[in-house]
Parts: structure tokens; C-alpha cells; sequence
């Protein structure tokens, strides 16, 4: 098979070597070109040397281009993937550090919240340029693959506005799916049935059987709470579980932002999280990895390099979605997964023009949901607090109508919990004003924002959060990673 899969954002390092060697995985794609492009150029080189060598190192056929001309990329491509980051790290600073000035302490920041809605009003416009792009450029039966957050926003504007076959894609079912299997002493998740369904970081496993044997809650609580490590790191998912009869499929720090109950004051959010790594609910902890990450990705890239002259291991394909749908769309292999779509009734209580993530089966005839699903109430009640503000961000990022943001992140559940309308008022002028050289649909409220924070007389405070770490160096970094190696 011969075709072209363009990434866009490719300059994402890890992430494109895994798609890339995923994709490899598949012996008929041996033959095919990947297009990358990305903004930095410095990025973009970087990757194209580590993917030549993989190439070169197992004595395949395959093309590797890389272009800062994301419209070259794009010409006569069957996919197009993206995990592109607006803004990138200075950005998404912003996004936890402003909120932290009016009590709202944040983990991660991408998905909904202050940072998040923030987050989909930089990346909104550019996911439009993307299918624009795509629709003139690309094949005609094109397939966009987004992985880049606020996943449902973004492919919400991709349908709706960018009208372009759009499939939004992440990993928090399969994590939590590994979880399961472990506490349940199961070899591995293939001894695992379930059925997961809602929507992004917030979906929630609505069926589960073991062997074919179904799984109550409460057989699941107690296998969780007997667990010596995901007892300490996820009490608030199990607390969580306990309430509303399922488990989540998203992290412990992750889920914490979506719900208006555990992170609302500091003395609650020290209670239910857990400092052994970010992704339990360190403030912040997100930006504080990835700025660790590309550190050490920039130090240690000989390493890498080097790492990448290995043969290709079928057998550690990993269990991202990419690579098994296209391999399903184009062998005709059957693929199920979880994916992220405009729901249209699919899920029977959640509304129509959601974008839900949801159980669906891929073939030569496309990616088919199965319909019919009915969450429990009490999860479809939080998925739909969330949608309502993913709807009115979508449309102010359209828009760029600032009141409409502003309201979009009043009805955000966390930002609701801590902060008074004034206060949320204030604090969108303050990172529309920060972030104005990304947000191009409000370049026309910037000078009245910036006057309003001129005579602003609401009160914020310099406060690093409930549980913030310090951005470690490559130093500590190094010492850890030998520490690890020598206890393992």
C-alpha cells in the first residue's frame, strides 16, 4: 500500500516516534510517506533525524519529508494527525499561573476549567486553518485525526465549522482499563469486557466483566482499596466510584478539575491527591512535567538518537488508536476502541451536538458507533455541565464574542466553586490581554480589557497553589532516573 499520513505538530517529539513506529508495525504500510510539519523548525529537524534512522535502521522504503509549509505537508494526504499545542509552553504557563491569582488551582489545565477553555480559544482558530487547508489540499475522503486538547473542543470546531472527517483520540480508557485488570488480578486487559462511554476525560466504565463474569461496584471498591499504590494515588476516583457506581476513566488529578467538589479549598485538595507523581493532582503538575520533559528531551537527544537505530518490536506496538484505525480502514482488519465523535444519539441522554467518547467498531466502511448507550444519571448530569461550557467556548472562539468566554468559564464547575463573578470577569481580561498574540479573534477587546484591569479594584493574590513542585533540573533528574534503575 502506498499513501500519505501528514502530522501536523510532528515537532512533538516522543509522541510522533510512537505513531510513527506504530504505524510500521502494520507490514503493508511499509511503503507509505509521512509528511511532517511543525512551526519550529529546530523541532521539526530533530524528529526527521530520529524517524530517518529508525527507517534506515530496519531497511524500509519509507518516506519521511519534514516542511515548516504545513500546506505542502498537507497536499494529496489520506490523514492528517495532529498534537500540535497553541501557544506552546509559555502559553499554557499562563493557564495555570493566572488562574492560581483568584484561588483556582489547577493539575493539568487542558481539557475544560480556566486553562482549558483558554487553551481551545488559542487552538480553535488554528484547528480551523487546519481543515481549510485540508479540504482544498488533501484527498477527498480525507480522515483528521486529532489527539491535540481540549480534545472535545477542538474536535467539535473541526466538524461543525471546519467540515472535515473528524475522529478525536486519546488513551484515558485504555490507563484506566490497565488499572482495572491489575486490581482484579487479571494477566492483562484482553481478560478485560467493558464498555466505556461519555465523554472526554469523563468517561466511565458503564460495563465490565472479567472473563465474562460481570464486575459490581462494589467488588471493585474493595479491589481498589486493597491495592497498595492505587489506594494512596487515586482516592478521589475511588471516592468518586463509591458515589456514583462507576469508575473513571481519567486520572486522579484530571478528574479533580472537572468536578466543582474536591479542589475548591486548598485544605480539601491536599486531602484527596497524592505527591508521588504530577498526574495525581500536583498543582500544576502537568506544565511542571512537560517543561521537565522537553529539558531533558533537549540535553539528552544523542541518547535518543541513538535509541531510535534499534529494529522496530511489533510486539511493544503500543495501544494508541491511530495506528489500528488506519489499519482497520485500509486491510479491512476490524478495530474496537473508543472514540471521539459528534454524538447524534449515540448516547441517549447526552445532547445531539456533543462531542461524547464512546465504544465504536472500524472497518473499510468507517469508523461505527454503537448506538443506544444511556448513561447513569449522575454521570450524564456531570457530562453535561461540561458541555455546556465546551458549547459556548467553541462559539466565543468562533465568534470572538469576550462575554460569551467570560460566561463559558463562569459555568466551568471548578471555576464556579471558587471564584465570584468579578473575579472570573477580571480574570479572563487578564489572560486574553496575556495571550493576545494567540488569540486573534479578540484582538478587537484587547485595548478595552486592558483599560478595565487598569482600574480593576477586585483583589488577587501571588499564590503558587495547594501542592506545587519546583521544575526539577537535569541534574535531579538524572540522579532520580539512576535511583530508579538501581531499586529496580
Amino acid at each position: 500500500m502506498s499513501f500519505k499520513i501528514a502530522i501536523i505538530g510532528a515537532g512533538s517529539v516522543g509522541f510522533t516516534k510512537k505513531l510513527f513506529t506504530d504505524i510500521l508495525c502494520v507490514p503493508e504500510f511499509k511503503d507509505i510517506e509521512f509528511a511532517l510539519t511543525d512551526v519550529s523548525e529546530h523541532n521539526l529537524q530533530m524528529i526527521k533525524a530520529i524517524l530517518d534512522r529508525i527507517v534506515e535502521a530496519n531497511r524500509l522504503p519509507t518516506r519521511v519529508t519534514a516542511t515548516t509549509d504545513r500546506r505542502k505537508a498537507l497536499e494529496g494526504a489520506r490523514y492528517v494527525i495532529s498534537c500540535v499545542r497553541v501557544g506552546g509552553l509559555e502559553a499554557y504557563a499562563d493557564d495555570i499561573r493566572i488562574p492560581l491569582k483568584y484561588g483556582i488551582d489547577q493539575c493539568v489545565g487542558d481539557t475544560i476549567c480556566a486553562g482549558g477553555i483558554l487553551y481551545g480559544q488559542r487552538n480553535i482558530p488554528v484547528i480551523l486553518d487546519f481543515c481549510k487547508d485540508i479540504r482544498e489540499l488533501a484527498e477527498t475522503n480525507v480522515k483528521f485525526l486529532n489527539y491535540a486538547n481540549p480534545m472535545a473542543m477542538n474536535t467539535w470546531a473541526a466538524i461543525e465549522y471546519g467540515k472535515v472527517d473528524t475522529v478525536g483520540l486519546c488513551h484515558g480508557v485504555q490507563h484506566g482499563a490497565e488499572q482495572i485488570a491489575e486490581v482484579l488480578g487479571a494477566k492483562s486487559t484482553q481478560e478485560l469486557d467493558y464498555v466505556c462511554s461519555g465523554i472526554n476525560h469523563q468517561t466511565w466504565f458503564i460495563d465490565l466483566r472479567l472473563n465474562g463474569r460481570p464486575i459490581g461496584k462494589d467488588e471493585l471498591v474493595a479491589a481498589f482499596e486493597a491495592h497498595p499504590v492505587y489506594s494512596r494515588q487515586e482516592k478521589l476516583r475511588i471516592d468518586v466510584l463509591k458515589r456514583f457506581g462507576v469508575y473513571s476513566t481519567e486520572s486522579n488529578g484530571h478528574l479533580s478539575e472537572y468536578l466543582p467538589w474536591y479542589r475548591k479549598r486548598p485544605d480539601e485538595i491536599t486531602r484527596w491527591i497524592d505527591m508521588s507523581d504530577w498526574i495525581h493532582g500536583e498543582t500544576g503538575g502537568y506544565l511542571r512535567y512537560s517543561t521537565e520533559t522537553r529539558n531533558w528531551f533537549e540535553t539528552e537527544y544523542p541518547q535518543f538518537l541513538e535509541a531510535a537505530s534499534k529494529p522496530i518490536d511489533r510486539e511493544k506496538r503500543s495501544n494508541e488508536h491511530a495506528s489500528h484505525i488506519l489499519e482497520a480502514l485500509e486491510t479491512n482488519r476490524v478495530y474496537r476502541g473508543h472514540f471521539n465523535v459528534k454524538n447524534n444519539g449515540v448516547i441517549t441522554n447526552l445532547p445531539h451536538d456533543a462531542i461524547i467518547e464512546s465504544p465504536g467498531f472500524v472497518d473499510r466502511f468507517g469508523i461505527n458507533m454503537a448506538a443506544g448507550i444511556t448513561l447513569p444519571e449522575a454521570c450524564a448530569a456531570t457530562c453535561i455541565a461540561s458541555i455546556n461550557v465546551q458549547r459556548m467556548s467553541v462559539h466565543a472562539a468562533i465568534s470572538g464574542d469576550i462575554d460569551l468566554l467570560k460566561l463559558a468559564v463562569l459555568h466551568d464547575p471548578l471555576v464556579g466553586a471558587v471564584s465570584t463573578p468579578e473575579e472570573v470577569w477580571q480574570m479572563v481580561d487578564e489572560m486574553v490581554v496575556a495571550q493576545a498574540a494567540w488569540l486573534p479573534q479578540y484582538a478587537h477587546a484587547v485595548p478595552a480589557a486592558r483599560e478595565r484591569l487598569s482600574t480593576s479594584k477586585v483583589k488577587t493574590r501571588e499564590w503558587a497553589g495547594a501542592a506545587r513542585r519546583s521544575v526539577r533540573s537535569i541534574e535531579e533528574l538524572r540522579a532520580e532516573k539512576a535511583a530508579l534503575k538501581q531499586a529496580g
